[in-house]
């Protein structure tokens, strides 16, 4: 019996799927983006996208976890003073909105955590598991929690602000400008 057009999958193939999954859930969020609709884009059998990832949380959980590593924002910031780590947080994370794979997938999480309990349900699970976690050695305070989560708040508002609002300032403003008007108020939550 043959097979329909569609092709088997190959080694680089979970990564098409995983590039479609960021595009897709960026542009739509994540109760718009099906399974059917990111195989289509891949030319492959939506059964392969159950194959690799399970279910379609297990996608985008898989897609965020590729694109947003916080170890590569919170990463190596022991070693620096409270000014320094703060200046760094901020650069680095203007440095991964910059890329836009990533910036799709936080602004996919944003939308969706908005539209959808469920999504809302992951990006509480993400933050609390990668990026709070990643902030808590730096953060060795009763109150350390919530600064973390004040600090990422104000991480995702610079997001929203200056690509899904597209705030004049924020949008013109270099990202020079940001850090230095931002990373005053990040050393505030790291003190």
């Amino acid at each position: 019996m043959s097979r329909t057009g569609r092709r088997p999958g190959a080694p680089e193939t979970r990564q098409d799927i995983l590039v479609a999954a960021r595009r897709s859930f960026g542009a739509r969020g994540y109760d718009a983006t099906s399974l059917r609709s990111i195989a289509k884009q891949c030319d492959v059998d939506p059964a392969l996208l159950v194959h690799y990832f399970g279910t379609k949380e297990g996608l985008f959980i898989a897609a965020l976890e590729r694109t947003l590593r916080p170890n590569r924002v919170f990463d190596g910031l022991d070693e620096l003073s409270t000014r320094e780590a703060a200046e760094t947080i901020v650069r680095r994370y203007l440095h991964m909105l910059d890329d836009e794979q990533t910036r799709d997938m936080v602004l996919s999480l944003v939308r969706s955590a908005v539209s959808s309990e469920r999504a809302a349900g992951m990006l509480r699970e993400f933050l609390a598991q990668e990026m709070l976690t990643s902030l808590g050695s730096l953060i060795d305070r009763p109150d350390g929690q919530l600064r973390a989560s004040l600090l990422v708040a104000q991480l995702i508002g610079i997001a929203m602000l200056r690509h899904v609002v597209k705030a004049g300032p924020v949008v013109g403003a270099t990202n020079d400008d940001i850090v230095s008007r931002v990373a005053p108020v990040i050393e505030g939550y790291l003190r």
